[in-house]
């Protein structure tokens, strides 16, 4: 018959000092593995979604005031093409960064500038004076001079760009492309 063990004879547990530390079980430390990488994944989807939510209040936003020349480069009563560059560029943009624009001027310092793309898809209209109309050569939209819209598919007129008159210059908010949620 195996001996028995006696407790009474056992060493008391307080006297023997610190023992050896209890290994984790797999249960705990899969539980801990899989906590911590959801919160790696959590911290990765906040930052762009803090990063979006927080943009409006960025200093500098997303437009600048840039210039397209001198006031007497553009004759009275007369659209002519512009161009400036984009405020906010790479170094690999290149001349793309170079952004047409058409400028009226109405009389004296008063002056419209359109963006060149179509509302409709994008296309660059293009000016034609004999009929005093923009045109667009993608799908036949057509503008009338002040840039609203006189025909075809879209939804509205072209847009414009604030402007100002700074020092003889003529200057106009510029960096954020237009889009549809602007209003007319």
């Amino acid at each position: 018959m195996p001996e028995q063990f006696d407790y009474r004879s056992a060493p008391d547990p307080d006297m023997l000092g610190p023992g050896p530390e209890p290994q984790p079980s797999r249960r705990g430390f899969l539980f801990w593995l899989g906590a911590g990488i959801n919160a790696i994944v959590a911290v990765a989807i906040a930052i762009p979604v803090v990063g979006y939510l927080l943009a409006p209040w960025k200093s500098g936003g997303s437009q600048k005031w840039v210039s397209l020349g001198t006031i007497d480069s553009f004759p009275e009563g007369q659209t002519r093409l512009g161009e400036y560059r984009n405020p906010f560029t790479t170094p690999w943009d290149g001349y793309t960064a170079n952004t047409p624009c058409w400028v009226r001027r109405q009389t004296g310092e008063s002056f419209t500038v359109f963006a060149i793309n179509c509302t409709h898809l994008g296309c660059p209209v293009r000016w034609f004076p004999e009929s005093s109309l923009f045109m667009c050569p993608c799908h036949g939209g057509v503008y009338y001079a002040d840039g609203s819209h006189a025909a075809g598919p879209p939804p509205r007129g072209l847009y414009t760009y604030e402007t100002r008159i700074k020092n003889g210059t003529l200057e106009i908010k510029a960096g954020r492309l237009p889009t549809l949620q602007q209003t007319p």
